[in-house]
């Protein structure tokens, strides 16, 4: 307990000094400037999250495939809690920023923001949300099999959790409320799901707004039909690795075809694609509206 404690600890501390630096030291306070290149003003750098998310490693690619590396670019590791900080400030005052995004998440709703196309298609064309789980899981629990068989749900349905969840309602709270505002879609998932008895069960989750939102519901979902749940957060490579190897028995958090690609290449045949829960999901680099002029990942290069 002690050691998860201080790793917490760190953690906490470490996104703290990210958001001074990114939102202090490392930017600048002017406003953007539209008739002046875009590099300098933000010091060729794109805000990102934490180092084992799958679109910092197609951000990489991004810089690679661009030129952008060879024009001083570079990608700042941080947290989504951090970069969503930076984000706002930036926003507030008017300042040039380019993110790391992605869809569903509630800060395209909250602020006006908007994709970078990427005529390389490094992100690859929209995504969908798959459930995976454990080998074996239908078998020894069908009822959370058939769970995730039933579970879907849109971007506006999980924006009403992220939404809450962001104005300081605890996830466990707002996926309560959800439930109790959406009795006919709860009844649809439980369709044909037996009874837990007690049963325990692991969701492994990648820490993304999305996810937390969906890991929640699946947990408060499942306890009502008598499971005991555990909701266990990690980056996405321990995450597919914890379905893979059973230490989970299943996530809702698996993005593809392209952000967890290379983890649904690595564990192919270890894990069981059970069923798409959302669709349209998005990924890519993205920056506020008022950027008029920047509306391609090739613009960082030249303009």
């Amino acid at each position: 307990m002690l050691r998860k404690n201080f790793k917490f600890l760190k953690w906490c501390l470490l996104s703290l000094l990210l958001i001074f630096l990114l939102s202090g030291c490392g930017s600048t306070t002017e406003p953007y400037h539209p008739e002046e290149k875009l590099g300098p003003q933000i010091n060729y750098t794109i805000t990102g999250i934490d180092a084992g998310a799958g679109i910092m490693g197609n951000t990489q690619t991004a810089l690679e495939k661009y030129g952008l590396k060879n024009h001083n670019w570079q990608l700042q590791t941080s947290s989504t809690a951090a970069m969503t900080t930076v984000l706002g400030k930036a926003i507030k005052n008017k300042q040039p920023i380019v993110v790391t995004g992605w869809v569903p998440h509630w800060m395209f709703t909250k602020y006006k923001l908007k994709f970078l196309k990427d005529p390389k298609m490094i992100y690859g064309k929209s995504e969908n949300i798959h459930s995976i789980s454990r080998l074996g899981l239908q078998k020894d629990s069908p009822g959370v099999y058939t769970f995730l068989k039933n579970f879907s749900w849109n971007t506006s349905q999980i924006s009403e959790v992220m939404f809450a969840v962001n104005n300081g309602t605890s996830p466990q709270e707002a996926a309560k409320s959800y439930l109790k505002k959406h009795p006919d879609q709860v009844k649809k998932w439980l369709s044909n799901v037996s009874a837990g008895k007690n049963k325990k069960i692991t969701i492994a989750y990648v820490a993304w707004d999305s996810e937390i939102a969906s890991a929640n519901i699946a947990k408060e979902v499942l306890e009502k039909r008598g499971y005991q749940v555990d909701i266990r957060a990690m980056e996405a490579q321990p995450m597919w690795t914890a379905v893979a190897t059973g230490a989970a028995d299943f996530s809702l958090s698996a993005w593809l075809p392209t952000t967890h690609a290379v983890y649904a290449h690595k564990f192919k045949g270890k894990y069981i694609d059970v069923h798409q829960n959302l669709h349209g999901a998005k990924t890519g680099l993205a920056v506020p509206t008022y950027m008029k002029n920047i509306n391609s990942i090739e613009d960082l290069k030249t303009k």
